[in-house]
């Protein structure tokens, strides 16, 4: 009998407010840090939570475009990209010091996640700042992504991830949230997926395909409809499977 182990993240601190509620049913959490949503205040209230519930802190930044949501790809160069970023995380490293609690991953979001996985340009910007924090972190990466090689080359540690509430297309890349079937937002439907995922090592795509892909880290978004009955619902299932959280 295989034994499955499995990550179940979500991204906080955006102004849903549901964090409470969604942290006894997850095992890492990944806080927005200044670029799309966030401040010091958030980051400290979700911080103090996340300890609380005994789940892994992952730094979460983003292009810095709150008019957007760090949603849209920006025209920004390199260098004023890794100073933003390095902002950012600074700023929940100084949260996670006075809170005496350590920095476990970092996950970009939205479009810098989605164009990291396939420009190496950005990818290396994203690379550089860890590097340049001198300390052991996980980053969260899509499984065949140009991020991933290059953390790989780069002694970075990577956790693979991939998403409960996203559809994919045959390459790996997510659907278009301006496509209607972007979200996977009805329960049964998401854990077929996940577990389709998790103990097939494929993902049924779009197309009707289904697509080798590894995933050691599953993503539920807060801000999906029904976030929190999603995600309590896989958890649960998760647990009925024998698929270890942690």
């Amino acid at each position: 009998m295989d034994n499955y182990v499995i990550d179940i993240n979500a991204d906080v601190g955006e102004g849903v407010g549901n964090e409470p509620q969604l942290m006894p049913y997850i095992s890492s959490c990944n806080i927005a840090c200044g670029g799309h949503a966030g401040d010091s205040t958030t980051m400290k209230e979700i911080v103090k939570l996340a300890k609380m519930h005994k789940v892994k802190i992952g730094a979460h930044p983003s292009f810095p475009d709150k008019e957007n949501f760090g949603r849209k790809k920006m025209d920004i160069s390199c260098a004023a990209l890794f100073t933003s970023l390095k902002h950012q995380i600074t700023d929940l490293l100084n949260v996670l010091y006075h809170e005496n609690a350590t920095l476990h991953h970092i996950k970009p979001h939205g479009a810098l996640y989605n164009l990291a996985a396939k420009n190496e340009k950005v990818a290396n910007v994203v690379i550089e700042v860890i590097k340049s924090m001198h300390r052991p972190v996980q980053l969260y990466v899509p499984y065949k992504s140009v991020i991933a090689s290059l953390a790989l080359e780069n002694d970075i540690d990577i956790t693979y991830e991939a998403f409960a509430d996203r559809n994919y297309n045959d390459d790996l890349s997510l659907v278009s949230r301006l496509d209607k079937n972007a979200l996977i937002d009805d329960a049964k439907n998401m854990i077929k997926h996940v577990l389709t995922m998790v103990k097939q090592k494929k993902v049924q795509t779009v197309a009707g395909n289904k697509i080798p892909i590894i995933a050691q880290t599953i993503c539920c978004h807060s801000d999906t409809p029904n976030a929190i009955t999603l995600v309590k619902k896989l958890h649960t299932e998760l647990e009925k499977e024998a698929i270890k959280i942690q």
